[in-house]
């Protein structure tokens, strides 16, 4: 299989596919840390092009991804016609992850590293390789340590390619989710510190589920305590506001949101923002992480 573009591409980043070729080529055989978003979506159809068999792509599967994300990834790794098997994790069972710290992720991905490690040893002693790009390594992404202390290779970063890039990449290649929105897993909802529970996550999806089957393509329902407050793109706030100023369409909203346990639900008038959350930890410095992880 060859990835043919479909459009052409400035020479800096016809060089970085290059690149991102060669290097997955030179790894074979790999194991994809797959979530079905752009970014590792991107690294997995270029493993199975270098890589063909020698390629298989694994999704963790907990209550902290969406079903919808689960079964979009399912979707996306039949397309591609890639090698791709789900593997429960049991992130919730480590009070690193589910006291909600601010190293929360570290906790999550040192679980599904965990898991990856003999899966990949049996592969023929596979690489693991996940979808980080370069602008990852720029955020506050404590899973990029646990991944490293696995040993586990982040092509996209190594080549210096953006989100944006990956995207203009992906869409070149014809791959039909380049502008897919980012979906950061369920447990980016609660603010570092509340408690995470599968019951939690599960209200979460739910609520989320019902805006995205009223229209709403890309969301967050951010949890504080019982309350819901709900973000979308900052260009649909009006749309929104001008909706649920009318008595029926909110109050199904309100409605369906009391009937799965909220107590209180809201909008967010400043709208979308990814990583919103990280915002409180400008206000002091991380704690170190012991060997283990545990905080």
């Amino acid at each position: 299989m060859h990835f043919s573009l479909l459009e052409p591409l400035p020479p800096a980043l016809a060089g970085a596919l290059t690149e991102l070729r060669g290097q997955l080529a030179a790894l074979n055989p790999v194991v994809v840390a797959y979530s079905g978003g752009v970014d590792s979506a991107l690294v997995a159809a270029i493993a199975l092009e270098q890589c063909g068999q020698g390629a298989l792509a694994i999704t963790g599967v907990s209550p902290a991804l969406a079903p919808h994300l689960r079964q979009e990834a399912r979707i996306q790794a039949g397309w591609l016609g890639i090698r791709h098997r789900e593997i429960p994790t049991s992130e919730l069972a480590d009070p690193a992850y589910a006291s909600n710290p601010e190293q929360r992720c570290y906790a999550c991905k040192r679980e599904l590293h965990r898991l990856l490690a003999p899966i990949a040893a049996a592969a023929r002693g596979a690489s693991v390789v996940d979808g980080v790009n370069a602008d990852d390594l720029g955020d506050h992404r404590p899973g990029i340590r646990a991944a490293r202390e696995f040993g586990v290779r982040s092509p996209l970063a190594a080549v210096g390619l953006t989100k944006a890039e990956v995207r203009q990449l992906s869409r070149a290649l014809g791959l039909p989710w380049w502008d897919k929105p980012a979906q950061p897993c369920l447990a980016s909802r609660f603010a570092y510190g509340e408690p995470i529970t599968a019951e939690r996550l599960q209200r979460v999806a739910a609520a989320e589920a019902w805006l995205l089957a009223a229209g709403w393509a890309e969301v967050r329902v951010r949890c504080q305590g019982q309350t819901a407050r709900i973000e979308l793109p900052a260009e649909q706030l009006e749309l929104a506001l001008g909706r649920w100023a009318k008595s029926e369409p909110r109050q199904a909203l309100v409605t369906a949101f009391l009937a799965l346990g909220f107590t209180a639900v809201g909008l967010d008038l400043e709208g979308l923002v990814s990583g919103k959350l990280n915002r409180e930890l400008a206000a002091s410095p991380l704690p170190e992480l012991s060997g283990s992880g545990q905080q």
